[in-house]
Parts: structure tokens; C-alpha cells; sequence
């Protein structure tokens, strides 16, 4: 009995990891008795059928030096939720992200109930309304609020994050210096939106980790990349002196040191995979 409640349990990890747990070649008589057990008309009536089980499993497709997958996992961290996270590879997507997300085939995607969700920010929308009594409430009650969240948060995906992405990736180096140069513009207006938002607070969220903070963060240390890549100062403290202070907070946070890496670990990252992107954006 102590073996046989488990074998749904098992069944659901076969098909999460597409691996089999009893195998019918290793263990034949184990895999025999599972098929006698659960055949059983007593055991029928009582023991839940894996792909119930499944529905309440909840997956992450994503890798973890993705800002927007980092997202996702920050939220659900600060929602004490559990869940299996499938790492992607960089070269070779897998069957499932491109099942999950046919139209962008992009991570990050949330898999719950066996439905997939799409898009870092919308994902975290879900995850706040899905678990709204679990910890703490990541967008504002507030209408007004909310809306504001919403739209500093489309700011930082609209501007900030496709300048990032063109200083990161791109081999042109002109194209990498007037991205550079958009980003400090990018920063300083988002200095002034975190001392509104804020209102004399540690985060964009007031007293905790909250939408905004969530969108932006994960991108700190990516900034911090550009800076190592390119022998220059992003994070200017004459500047953006708030923001910077609220960078040096997120990322002493407890539950943000849990799941953000730091920049070291990025820029290791981007060394050995990407080594194109190491051009040096020109001093003059």
C-alpha cells in the first residue's frame, strides 16, 4: 500500500520528464505488480488517475539565464508555489516549448492544469490572480494603481529590454553604441517613475517586491553585463542615484538571492556560449 499510493505520483513524473520510472526490461516483477496493483477494482475506487494528478502539477518551461523566465520564477517563489522547472536548451528547442508556444516558440511558458501561458508579464498576471491567497499581492488593488504598474512595466519591456537586447547580442558594433546610448535616457526616466511609485519606499511595490519590481529586476544584472562587456558606467549613481539604491535592495533580498543570478554567473555565461556578442562598443 506505502508503494502502490505512490504509483500515480510516478506516472505523472514519467510524463513531465518523458522518462519511464519502472521500467518493464530492469525491473519486470516490479512492473507486474504495479499493473496487478492498479487493475485492482478496490484500488480503482479510491487511488486519483495520474492525468488528474497532472492537472495540478504545475511547469516551467525555461532557462535559468532568461530575465523574463527569472520573472516567473520570482513570482512564483514569492507565492510559495512549487513547481518543475524544464530547462531549455540554448540551441535545440524542445517538442514541448514548440507544442506549448507555436506562435513566438519562446520561453518562458507556465504549464498548469495542462494548459500552457505565454509571455513573462502576463504570466505573472496569472500567477497573482491564480494564487491570490497565497502570499503577498503582486500587482496593486488599486485601479489606478494597477494601471500605473501596468504601464511603467510595458515601458521596461517596450524600450529598456530591446536596448538591452541589441548592446547584448548584436555584432554590429554601431548598432551596440547607439543602444548603449538610448539606455542611460531609458534609466533616468525610470529613476523618476521609482520615486513616484515608490512614495519614499524600498521598492516600486512600497514596502515589498511587487510587478514592477518584478519586471525590471531580473534585467539589473544584464545591465551590470553591458557595463563588464564594455568597459563603461550604465548605472551612473549621479543619475539614477535611487534606482541604483533600489538595485543594491532587490538583489539583497532573501527570496530574490534564491532565484536571480548575479551578473558573474551571466557574464560566464555569455563568454562561453555567445562569444560574438563581446564586441566593444567604439569610444568614439
Amino acid at each position: 500500500m506505502a508503494l502502490g499510493s505512490l504509483l500515480a505520483w510516478l506516472r505523472v513524473l514519467e510524463e513531465v520528464f518523458k522518462s519511464e520510472m519502472i521500467d518493464e526490461v530492469k525491473t519486470p516483477n516490479l512492473f507486474k505488480w504495479a499493473l496487478r496493483f492498479c487493475s485492482d477494482d478496490a484500488v480503482k475506487d479510491v487511488m486519483p488517475r495520474h492525468d488528474r494528478l497532472l492537472e495540478f502539477v504545475v511547469n516551467l518551461i525555461g532557462a535559468w539565464p532568461s530575465p523574463f523566465v527569472n520573472r516567473v520564477r520570482l513570482a512564483l517563489k514569492l507565492k510559495s508555489i512549487d513547481y518543475v522547472f524544464l530547462q531549455e536548451n540554448f540551441v535545440v528547442k524542445s517538442e514541448l516549448l514548440l507544442k506549448s508556444n507555436p506562435i513566438h516558440k519562446k520561453i518562458p511558458v507556465l504549464i498548469h492544469h495542462d494548459k500552457p501561458i505565454c509571455e513573462s508579464l502576463i504570466i505573472v498576471q496569472y500567477i497573482d490572480e491564480v494564487w491570490s491567497n497565497n502570499g503577498p499581492t503582486l500587482l496593486p488593488s488599486d485601479p489606478y494603481d494597477r494601471a500605473i504598474a501596468c504601464f511603467w512595466a510595458a515601458y521596461i519591456d517596450d524600450k529598456l529590454v530591446k536596448a538591452i537586447d541589441v548592446a547584448v547580442k548584436s555584432p554590429d558594433a554601431k548598432k551596440k553604441k547607439a543602444a548603449m546610448e538610448e539606455i542611460s535616457p531609458m534609466l533616468a526616466v525610470l529613476e523618476e517613475a521609482f520615486v513616484k511609485c515608490s512614495k519614499g519606499k524600498a521598492f516600486f511595490g512600497g514596502d515589498i517586491i511587487g510587478y514592477v519590481d518584478i519586471a525590471m529586476g531580473p534585467l539589473w544584472g544584464w545591465l551590470k553585463v553591458i557595463e563588464s562587456i564594455n568597459k563603461l558606467t550604465v548605472l551612473d549613481e549621479a543619475t539614477i542615484p535611487n534606482l541604483l539604491k533600489w538595485g543594491e535592495r532587490f538583489y539583497n533580498d532573501a527570496t530574490v538571492k534564491d532565484v536571480i543570478p548575479q551578473h558573474e554567473k551571466l557574464l560566464d555565461v555569455i563568454i562561453k556560449v555567445f562569444p560574438p556578442m563581446l564586441l566593444h562598443i567604439p569610444s568614439n
